[in-house]
């Protein structure tokens, strides 16, 4: 017997949104539809509770098709079916110990290197001078030298394996010694991968300063996008960094606007320096942070497409030159040191958003970073990850899946004109370097990272594990911090037998020499000389000419949201550790279990948050029996829970009760209502519930206890 077609909608029809919103102000019972499911993120624009086809007009398909403009869906016509490029950041100070851990992460899964210099290296400082004393060995890598680099990249295929740098302020030294790897392996130039990321504006938000002026930074940039491009056709010489502004508080809107004023600003400096418009895009790869909200996170990462996209074709860019080539690494600002081992979520959610938002390569960040230096495991955990949602969960099987997507089409619209106008008033203000050095840009980034500081201080944006539900007995990892100064030495041995040698010298005075106005790539040419004499990246960087003052600026500062937390943390471990036992808080619980249970479950998560330890009676009977079980307990203060009923019986009886018992301060959980007069009446100090500054109330708690935060 012949089966006909069936289609859902003949018993189902269509049922119109207006019927949906007259149900659900039903069920609402009067409050307003807007302010109770319609909610504003940190850039300002609404967050709806639905999406239909009225919020994003498909017609005309103007998200296009993977591979070609606006390139919202993606740089390449298959995306990445065969995986995206699993890139490992390493910032161990040894290049011995970065060696190890390069060649075991190859074998694990990692497809590509990052190296970050350390701090030192990326002021254009080499470890043993006096102002490196603080920053030789810190954040990145001890590598002053060709030679340093290639020790870190020994065992490594390098015609198969890219390689990528963050060199800050060193860039163009920095590109010269991997470049003098490269050759030292006989890797041929044109099959070479790797980027040498040099991003000047990025340096100077994220550390305030650079070595010369802006203008000559740029110069510089050009003449090595120059010296790259007729080099090295498979790697690029420009990044576009905004984790400085990310990791700061930026919001989505904020970090598509800096990353297409810096691509502009990139884009003139190397056009001045002889590039097309074409080859300059080409030279220029972006790079974002992805952190635990994917929504929003996919759709920054395709409204920061499709605007570049714009911006490249209003410049008289071809079609292949909007493509952006884009890296996601997880987000800094996201971990936690408290309860690590959730940072390894938090990476997932960050991961899962860079897939489907169609990152070229990530990078996930080890869930132990801000503990200190990664070790085996965690970088295994981190590359493992990616691997996981690649290899078992296909994420890369399917092009864009967010393409199509009501909420999500709709989100990258809203971005993508919100970042282009924001974009536009920072050119109106004279562009990126501008709005940086005077301060603009920090305002307004600050006022976002002041609402998240609130969000997360009053719970309305928990951080897990840290000021919700976390664990007082958790045995935190501990690193090994390694012994920098014995690193500095022995560089600085090193460096000092160079330094001596004529043949550096001479090749110092040669890049000293360069006429500023020499033909695109003579920097480079001078430096790569230098290098292969055995010039180091400070003595290279200090040589070069320069003719104005240095760029410096207030840096942008770096927070993770758990910082405050995490402080409360710290100062009540060291109230134990120095009197052998942890603040404390009396429970005063009223009535049976069934009228205290809620809100005791409650107010144990409060105060351990802050470190404190509640001590729980069982349910009392009466207020005398309350203030009784609190003397003979020894506690200096309680927190009363029970039930709005119970309160109504007994609860400012007890509060006066137990302050005559000593407590030298009472919370109640719970709002006061109209006992309010009755509460304060009696003593009362403060009350909790969902909304209040939780943040502020254990700080006041601690100090109450004796502890310094």
């Amino acid at each position: 017997m012949a089966v006909g077609s069936f289609k859902l909608g003949d018993d189902f029809p269509p049922v119109p949104l207006e019927n949906w919103l007259r149900a659900v102000e039903k069920d609402l019972k009067g409050a307003s539809f807007e302010k109770k499911l319609v909610t504003p993120n940190h850039e300002g624009l609404p967050v709806r509770p639905l999406y239909g086809r009225r919020d994003w007009d498909a017609a005309g398909d103007p998200s296009g098709f993977p591979g070609q403009a606006p390139f919202t869906r993606g740089a390449g016509f298959l995306g990445h079916v065969d995986g995206w490029d699993l890139r490992q950041e390493y910032v161990e100070p040894d290049p011995g110990s970065v060696r190890d851990a390069v060649n075991q992460d190859l074998h694990g899964g990692t497809t590509s290197v990052l190296i970050r210099l350390d701090r030192a290296a990326r002021a254009g400082l080499d470890p043993d001078a006096p102002a490196a004393a603080k920053l030789a060995g810190r954040d990145g890598v001890m590598a002053a030298t060709a030679d340093d680099l290639a020790a870190c990249l020994e065992g490594v295929d390098l015609r198969t394996t890219p390689v990528a740098l963050l060199p800050g302020a060193s860039f163009l030294p920095a590109a010269v010694q991997l470049a003098d790897v490269w050759a030292r392996w006989e890797a041929p130039p044109a099959e070479v991968r790797g980027a040498f990321n040099a991003d000047p504006l990025g340096t100077l938000a994220a550390g305030g300063a650079l070595r010369c002026s802006l203008d000559e930074s740029l110069l510089r940039l050009g003449d090595l996008a120059a010296w790259t491009r007729a080099r090295y056709r498979r790697v690029t010489s420009v990044l576009v960094d905004t984790s400085p502004y990310h990791d700061a508080g930026a919001d989505s809107v904020q970090e598509i606007a800096a990353a297409l004023a810096t691509g502009l600003a990139y884009l003139k400096a190397l056009t001045a320096r002889g590039l097309d418009l074409d080859a300059a895009a080409g030279q220029i790869v972006f790079s974002f942070s992805a952190g635990c909200e994917f929504f929003a996170e996919i759709a920054k990462l395709r409204a920061a497409r499709r605007t570049w996209a714009r911006l490249v074709q209003a410049c008289g860019g071809g079609s292949g030159a909007q493509a952006m080539r884009m890296h996601v690494r997880t987000s800094r600002r996201v971990l936690t040191a408290r309860d690590p081992w959730v940072n390894i979520l938090r990476a997932t959610a960050g991961t899962f958003a860079a897939g489907l938002g169609g990152a070229d390569s990530v990078t996930v960040s080890p869930f132990d970073a801000a503990l200190g230096l990664p070790d085996a495991f965690s970088r295994r955990i981190a590359r493992n990850v990616q691997v996981i949602l690649q290899e078992e969960s296909h994420l890369n099987r399917v092009i864009d899946p967010a393409g199509g997507c009501w909420h999500l089409e709709k989100r990258t619209d809203e971005l993508a004109l919100a970042g282009w106008n924001l974009f536009q008033d920072i050119e109106d203000r004279c562009g990126m370097e501008k709005v940086l050095r005077h301060g603009w840009l920090a305002e307004r980034i600050a006022e976002v990272a002041e609402a998240r500081r609130r969000d997360a201080a009053r719970r309305k944006a928990p951080i897990t594990g840290v000021s919700e539900f976390p664990n007082l007995d958790e045995e935190i990892p501990t690193r090994e911090a390694p012994d920098r100064e014995a690193l500095r030495r022995i560089a600085g041995a090193a460096l000092d037998a160079r330094r001596g040698r004529p043949q550096v010298k001479a090749a110092l005075r040669a890049c000293a020499a360069i006429d500023v106005e020499a033909e695109p790539g003579a920097f480079c040419v001078a430096a790569s000389r230098a290098v292969a004499e055995g010039a180091s990246l400070g003595m290279i960087g200090g040589s070069l000419p320069t003719c104005g003052e240095a760029a410096v600026m207030t840096p942008l500062p770096a927070r993770r949201l758990a910082e405050d937390f995490e402080r409360l943390r710290d100062a009540a471990d060291a109230h134990r550790a120095a009197t052998g036992a942890p603040p404390r808080i009396f429970l005063a619980n009223l009535g049976p279990v069934a009228q205290h249970t809620a809100r005791l479950g409650w107010s144990r998560n409060f105060l351990a948050a802050g470190g404190i330890v509640a001590e729980a009676g069982p349910g009392f009977a009466d207020p005398a029996a309350a203030a009784a079980a609190f003397s003979a307990a020894g506690a200096t203060a309680a927190l009363i829970c029970s039930s709005d009923a119970v309160y109504a019986e007994s609860g400012p009886e007890t509060v006066r009760l137990l302050k005559e018992a000593g407590a030298i301060s009472v919370t109640v959980a719970g709002r006061p209502g109209e006992l309010e007069a009755a509460w304060k009446e009696a003593g009362a100090d403060r009350f909790i519930h969902i909304g209040c500054d939780v943040l502020a109330i254990l700080g006041e708690l601690l100090q109450e206890q004796g502890v310094s935060a």
